[in-house]
């Protein structure tokens, strides 16, 4: 089997990230999978040449906005788009390749929005998405990443106490992502980097957020745990621009 390296990049639209050299980062992090959300496009919209890869694309009813991206060196057996639930499947949120031994998921999470407007939205979606989840895991071992748009613990963000009840780091959208891992998935870059402090994805465009590394970890990858002995590597690459997110790794044997 060897390794397999996934890629999980929150790209804040494709089209501009292309002009700020995506396929630089592309070629360079050489992804058995790689991953996008927010893409922000129409199909048609973008054609991207990709030699080894199969591209499969979920994109939202409302024009330039959300939309998921899976590039994929093996073959899937089966892709579907969304859970299979209306209220959940307008937005281009969710891809999921099916291969022999494993599922991979790619997920871009409702933002809770300022003021907290989409918060109720955002905690159906996490039931319904765990349940989704979990009736995968009972099939085969599930890989998943994406921007989950929380920062679970006060370690993964720059100013937890300012934070506190913001869209991000709300009591209720921490407690769901401890629902989700306590249900059998491990965060693996908590794996492995148990006390990483300023490891940080996200950094807003104010106030020179990246300069100063004030940023947020919102990007993840979550395995089901019985994995959790073949995850070789979970890393994060700051060094790699193009958007308010960096890419995000993972590294299984």
């Amino acid at each position: 089997m060897g390794l397999q390296k996934y890629i999980s990049w929150n790209v804040n639209g494709l089209r501009a990230c292309l002009k700020k050299g995506f396929m630089d980062a592309f070629q360079s992090l050489d992804a058995d999978c790689f991953c996008l959300q927010e893409t922000k496009l129409q199909p048609g919209q973008v054609e991207l040449d990709l030699p080894g890869y199969r591209q499969y694309w979920n994109s939202a009813v409302k024009k330039g906005y959300s939309g998921t991206a899976l590039f994929t060196k093996e073959e899937p057996l089966a892709v579907t788009y969304g859970m299979g639930l209306e209220e959940h499947d307008q937005e281009g949120r969710l891809i999921t390749a099916e291969y022999p031994d494993r599922y991979l998921v790619v997920c871009y999470t409702p933002n809770s929005q300022r003021g907290l407007t989409r918060l109720d939205y955002r905690m159906r979606w996490e039931d319904d998405f765990r349940s989704y989840l979990l009736s995968l895991s009972q099939t085969k071992p599930v890989i998943l990443c994406g921007d989950l748009n929380v920062a679970h613990c006060d370690i993964d963000l720059a100013n937890p106490a300012q934070n506190h009840q913001n869209a991000g780091f709300t009591d209720e959208e921490r407690g769901k992502m401890t629902e989700l891992l306590a249900a059998g998935f491990t965060d693996t870059f908590r794996l492995l980097h148990p006390d990483a402090a300023q490891a940080y994805s996200w950094w807003s465009y104010f106030a020179k957020s990246r300069e100063r590394n004030i940023g947020w970890r919102i990007d993840y990858f979550l395995t089901s745990s019985s994995l959790d002995s073949r995850v070789r590597g979970a890393s994060i690459h700051p060094e790699i621009f193009g958007s308010d997110h960096c890419p995000v790794e993972l590294v299984l044997e």
